[in-house]
């Protein structure tokens, strides 16, 4: 709390946002009206394009400031960051088009300056943003605007913060000693907080993580955070007690911290199924005729086997319900655990490979030709839209479990606390190139730190790998 470079950072940020902004609307103004010979709308001249600009763009930067793009946790976590920045530069330049209508003067001579303002204003400020993370760790080197922490306990909690802070360069974190563990090299150990007080004047943080059986010792490192402006922060020793969705409510009179296993909880749920709904309507709407010409291909390259793939999967709550996909294997092994299909083929230790690359082999002996076809452009999913209507997927969630696996996951109970998805993290997070355990992580961060805005980059990021014709293959 004493450390005011937090501030000044994200003040920092605010006026390096606005600069770069305006950078991008006078670099629009120059290509559409300087640079294009085509007749404009209104006849604007520079001066009061930019004083114009000048006097609207605060509002934008005020939208970045509501939705926490100035705040730590966000500007320090570049995924999120980066889907703010969506969000605000769709917002802002709403915001900049309402002034337009508003004004008794016209602020844009044509409509390409709104569009190229747009594009140049989200690319110059995640450009700008990059230079001044890379800016603060340089200063972070040089020990300038380093937070100085006290860490108070022990445990694998304390074991934990520790390797996250004590590399300076890229934490913003000086460790000035430790309370309570003492087999740490190169850090001060004390035997208690008095003690570690008495050396550490010059301290801006406390991380406790750990209470004390003897409460007067927990208010005296409490007291005196408060007292001397120090920031207190509690990391339980049991990890699972704050992930996921947390609000501190009134029960009863009595103020509470309740715990929710996904974020994804009230209005989120709302909004989420209300985007399934919509999109996948309007995908299903849109790919209709390929719908029609896949199934036709794959009833005539074998009459006699099934056009589609059905599987009882899990959903939210471990709901069962039969997934249906376009048929991409042979129909030999169509429907078969993967275990029994390669048994069958009479190749029983695939089964290891496949699992230690996440479920996928190179050439998958059990996928035919136009499978292959299928599986590369993600085609054989389309079908899940249907599943998205019924309310059985979500366009972006975990991985649809097989009854059989669910055992073999000992956080099952979070993976099934939202519904299944077509899509999701672990899939665009590199589904060849990560372990089946990795995957199952990505599994829970997402559901534990679910927001509609993770589900836009995630979707977008979809999109572009079906595109590269990178699908499951």
């Amino acid at each position: 709390m004493k450390n005011n470079f937090t501030f000044v950072y994200a003040a920092l940020l605010a006026v390096g946002d606005f600069l770069a902004l305006l950078a991008a609307f006078s670099t629009a103004y120059i290509i559409r009206v300087r640079l294009d010979d085509r007749s404009l709308i209104y006849q604007i001249p520079a001066e009061t394009y930019l004083y114009a600009f000048i006097t609207v763009l605060p509002l934008w930067i005020v939208v970045h400031g509501l939705i926490g793009l100035y705040r730590r946790e966000v500007y320090e976590n570049r995924f999120v960051e980066f889907g703010k920045l969506i969000v605000g530069s769709v917002l802002g330049i709403l915001v900049v088009i309402g002034y337009d209508f508003v004004a008794s003067e016209r602020l844009f001579p044509a409509r390409l300056v709104v569009v190229y303002g747009f594009l140049l204003g989200f690319g110059f400020l995640v450009l700008f943003r990059g230079v001044a993370r890379r800016l603060r760790y340089l200063l972070f080197s040089y020990n300038i605007g380093v937070n100085n922490v006290l860490i108070v306990g022990s445990g694998s909690a304390a074991r934990h913060i520790i390797e996250q802070l004590e590399h300076t360069a890229s934490s913003g974190y000086r460790i000035l000693g430790i309370v309570g563990m003492t087999d740490r090299e190169n850090i001060p150990i004390f035997g208690s907080f008095s003690e570690a007080v008495k050396h550490c004047p010059d301290m801006d943080s406390v991380v406790q993580t750990k209470l004390y059986t003897d409460e007067d010792r927990n208010v005296e490192i409490l007291s005196h955070a408060q007292t001397h402006h120090v920031s207190y922060r509690f990391i339980p020793s049991n990890g699972e007690l704050f992930t996921g969705n947390i609000d501190v409510e009134l029960f009863r009179g009595t103020p509470v911290v309740t715990i929710h296993q996904t974020a994804l909880t009230g209005w989120g749920r709302i909004v989420k199924r209300l985007s399934d709904l919509l999109l996948a309507a309007l995908l299903l709407l849109l790919t209709w005729p390929l719908l029609l010409l896949i199934a036709l291909a794959i009833k005539l390259s074998d009459p006699k086997a099934p056009v589609f793939f059905r599987q009882t999967r899990l959903t939210r709550f471990n709901r069962k319900f039969k997934v249906y996909k376009f048929r991409s294997h042979l129909s030999a092994y169509s429907g078969m655990t993967p275990e029994k299909a390669f048994a069958n083929m009479g190749e029983p230790g695939l089964i290891d490979t496949y699992r230690a690359n996440g479920d996928y082999l190179l050439r998958d002996p059990r996928v035919s030709r136009l499978g292959r076809i299928l599986r590369r452009t993600s085609l054989d999913e389309l079908p899940q839209l249907f599943n998205v209507l019924s309310g059985d997927l979500s366009l972006v969630g975990p991985r649809a479990l097989v009854p059989d696996e669910l055992d073999a996951h000992d956080k099952k109970h979070a993976i099934l606390s939202v519904k299944s998805g077509i899509t999701g993290l672990a899939q665009v997070s590199g589904r060849k190139n990560i372990s089946f355990e990795q995957r199952r992580k990505l599994d829970i961060y997402y559901v534990q730190n679910w927001s509609f805005w993770l589900d836009i980059i995630i979707l977008l990021k979809t999109f572009r790998a079906v595109i590269g014709g990178r699908g499951a293959q």
